[in-house]
């Protein structure tokens, strides 16, 4: 049959922009029905009746969310949203359909562009936030509790392997592969096979140093906050959840990859700081390299969904 992996990252990133779009929607319109004409004010002097019972239009206290603030995001934040959207669809969808018509060519050219466009989209969009707030503030870095990291990145890391082994033991890499789909990442590929330590050394710093830090300023650090100032943290994590692995263009790396990202966005809400996902994003990363570079030193076969 044919590789089904287009037409299934294309409908993830569809399922997101409909979801997101009908909640913030939905929540604008009910916004609006709730807020009527002022209440009636009671008058206490001989011109009105102390007993007359006021109406109170107060909307009730929002539901606590997490640590990670909003208040600095505005509409102009929607064009931001759709900018990155359009931007990691094209550059999916481009991915699986180079990778269907011809071999994917991974030389040090490409992979410095690809570790240079990393940066850059991360910088724009810290330009643009810290156009209304310090760096320091809006990513939350100026975190006291850091040692918990200490406990955090070790222990996502090791439940993300008990999930992968989960998965394994079901069946469900047997299935990828029946539906004529690659297990293994081209990247992850490229540390397996590749003899070009210039290449393995630049495999490295994009994993190990531009994934953790730009992906995680751009999907946790701007597009989670900013959709969930319109759509609220339920569906902001799952539609950034459900980009972020859409992003990487491949269907095996899917499931693993949206819980991966909703885990993310959970340590980013619970500590309000942005060092702990980056944290966990870098041990997961780092940990993926060190396996795979052992495994090609002492010729260990190794089936990975990362």
């Amino acid at each position: 049959m044919p590789d089904p992996t287009e037409i299934v990252l294309t409908s993830c990133f569809i399922i997101a922009l409909g979801l997101f779009t009908t909640t913030a929607i939905t929540r604008k319109l009910l916004v609006r029905k709730t807020a009527v004409a002022p209440p009636f004010e009671v008058a206490l002097d001989n011109a009105g009746s102390p007993y007359q019972t006021p109406v109170s239009n107060d909307l009730p206290p929002p539901l606590p969310a997490g640590k990670v603030p909003t208040w600095l995001y505005n509409p102009f934040d929607l064009l931001g949203l759709g900018a990155i959207f359009l931007v990691f669809f094209s550059l999916a969808i481009a991915s699986v359909r180079t990778a269907r018509t011809e071999n994917l060519v991974l030389d040090p050219k490409a992979l410095v562009f690809s570790i240079g466009f990393q940066f850059a989209i991360a910088g724009a969009v810290a330009f643009i936030v810290t156009r209304r707030t310090s760096l320091v503030e809006w990513l939350g870095l100026r975190w006291r509790s850091w040692p918990w990291v200490l406990l955090i990145a070790p222990g996502t890391v090791a439940l993300m392997w008990l999930f992968f082994g989960i998965l394994q033991a079901t069946g469900y890499m047997k299935w990828m592969e029946s539906l004529g789909v690659e297990s293994v990442q081209d990247t992850v590929k490229l540390l397996q096979t590749s003899q070009d330590p210039l290449i393995l050394g630049l495999m490295t710093i994009a994993a190990v140093l531009a994934a953790p830090v730009c992906e995680e300023i751009v999907f946790r650090g701007y597009f989670y906050p900013a959709a969930r100032k319109f759509a609220g943290p339920w569906v902001a994590g799952i539609c950034s959840a459900l980009i972020f692995a859409s992003a990487h263009g491949s269907l095996s790396a899917l499931l693993p990859l949206f819980i991966f990202g909703c885990a993310l966005v959970f340590i980013y809400e619970k500590t309000g700081s942005l060092w702990a996902p980056i944290a966990v994003h870098f041990c997961f990363n780092g940990a993926t390299v060190l396996i795979q570079l052992i495994a090609r030193a002492y010729h260990l076969p190794l089936n990975s969904v990362q």
